[in-house]
Formats: structure tokens, sequence, C-alpha cells
């Protein structure tokens, strides 16, 4: 399998909930508000055998004439927004959900994929407008929307694990061919020091639950030699656990 880091760039985030970007050899975390935290919004690619998968769709950005900053990550990769087979999504907070939609907030930006959702965060997502923003993919066509509940397998090759702990319906995916693991925490396991440290996030749903299942993923790491990717981390994207 291939991993593809889709790095939107740095970006702070407060109380406010708003993502601030960040020039890492410019800016200093120290003149942003107090609480302010410093992280990488990074989708990710993996292709396998049989697809081109997208794990998490990032801010949804666009630029001046309107072309999605993921499309134009993808395309120097040489993928094609259209090549996409399945969009695999951990949660729908703003920093995952945001490009589900082309800007015109009406349209699939991935036509020819199927997005994967938990049904219940779907159906809190458009109802708990504090913690979510309904309009980045309310008007998803729901012929390309495959719902989830609980864990189970997607294929041979994709499993998905209901988390909760970081949202309350959250997931993460474990992706298997041959002997290779590649495993996506989504927002319960964001950072590589928070698998190394016993870590409570004051972010998270349930800061003790989410530091229990980072410690077992761990656990399990030692025995798959699993690849982690992370959405969050400023230097590593992903990494490989070795025991």
């Amino acid at each position: 399998m291939k991993i593809i880091p889709l790095s939107e760039g740095a970006f702070t985030v407060d109380q406010t909930k708003k993502f601030i970007p960040f020039d890492l050899a410019k800016d200093d975390l120290h003149e942003r508000s107090r609480g302010s935290l410093l992280v990488e919004i990074q989708p990710f690619v993996v292709i396998t055998s049989e697809d081109i998968l997208l794990l998490d769709t990032g801010l949804g950005y666009a630029n001046d004439s309107h072309t999605m900053q993921i499309h134009q990550i993808l395309a120097y990769h040489g993928i094609l927004p259209e090549d996409i087979t399945k969009v695999l999504m951990s949660h729908l907070h703003k920093d995952h959900s945001g490009g589900m939609l082309l800007p015109d907030k009406k349209t699939s930006a991935f036509s020819r994929a199927t997005y994967y959702i938990n049904r219940q965060e779907w159906d809190l997502a458009l109802s708990e407008t504090s913690s979510y923003h309904p309009e980045d993919f309310r008007n998803l066509n729901t012929s390309q929307i495959h719902f989830v509940e609980g864990s189970g397998y997607i294929s041979d090759t994709i499993e998905y694990i209901f988390t909760g702990a970081h949202s309350p319906y959250h997931q993460a995916f474990r992706l298997k061919e041959h002997d290779e693991v590649i495993f996506y925490g989504g927002d319960v396991a964001p950072r590589m020091m928070q698998m190394k440290n016993r870590y409570k996030a004051k972010y998270d749903y349930q800061p003790e639950e989410a530091m229990l299942l980072r410690q077992q993923w761990m656990e399990d790491a030692r025995q798959d030699h699993r690849t982690f990717l992370f959405y969050h981390d400023i230097k590593y994207p992903y990494y490989q656990f070795k025991g």
C-alpha cells in the first residue's frame, strides 16, 4: 500500500475553534491566544490494490479561482478528484469534513467516490451546530453515502472500528493487505506524542477512554507492526511502530 499525506499546512486553534494559518518559519505560538494548539491539517490518500482511498477531507479551503486546496495537492501527486474510490470519514468536525463538498456547498468534491460515515455521527452532526458545520456535508448526494454502525468490514482490506472517545460516534480505520497494516485513529490518535505518553486531551469527548484506546493500539502495534497515520502531527505524518 502507498501512503500519500495531503498536508494543508499548520494552524493554531483555540477555544473559538477557528483554524488560523501558522507559518512555522515566521510565526510565534506565544503570540497566539492563550491555550492555542499548533496542529497540522493532513488528510491521507492510501492506494491499495483495489482502491484509491481518501481518509478525511481537510478544511475545504479554496483559492481565489475556487479550486480546492485538497484538489491541488492531489494533482501534484498525479491524482484527479474522480480517481478517489472511497472516502473514509473518521468523524465530521470542520477540520475533517470541510472538503467533502466543493466550495458551492452543493456538489460532491469526489464525484465517483463512496463516502463511508457513521450513521449516528451524521445525525448528530446535522443537529449539533456548536461542534459541527452542517453546511459542509448536508448536501452530499445520498447515493454516494454508505452509512455504517458499530464496527465491521467494508472489504477484505478495510475495517472500520467504532471508538467514540473524541466525538460520540468517532471511528477509526484499519487497512490490511498481505502482511502490511495501516491504522488511522483519526482524532483519538492525532499526534505521535500522544501515542507515547499517558495524555488526556481536554478537547476529547471522553479523555480517559481516548487515552486508554491509544495504549491499547500501541500494544496491538507490537503484534502487527502497524503504520499509524497522524492527521494533526507537525513532524510525523506517519510512523511504523515495530515493537
